[in-house]
């Protein structure tokens, strides 16, 4: 069992969010990504609950390495 998650992506995806309460992917094995669909489960990743409260469009992160989870911060940028 891997305790780092997978990439699921080298750059950020724009997403359009309306008011509610959304399930990021950690472990980056998510067939619906950026959203989690179960696909952790006998891992030791759990999805990120976020709640919006307002319209907004903004980036999300498909590397999984972003400190700000689950907005990207840049880090696909650093392949090391």
């Amino acid at each position: 069992m891997t305790s780092k998650p997978i990439r699921s992506g080298n750059q950020a995806i724009q997403v359009t969010l309306y008011p509610g309460t959304y399930l990021f992917c950690t472990c980056g094995k998510s067939i619906d990504q950026p959203w989690c669909d179960g696909a952790h489960a006998g891992s030791a990743f759990q999805p990120k609950r976020f709640k919006v409260s307002e319209p907004k469009v903004t980036h999300l992160c498909l590397c999984k390495q972003t400190r700000s989870a689950p907005f990207c911060d840049g880090a696909h940028k650093d392949r090391s």
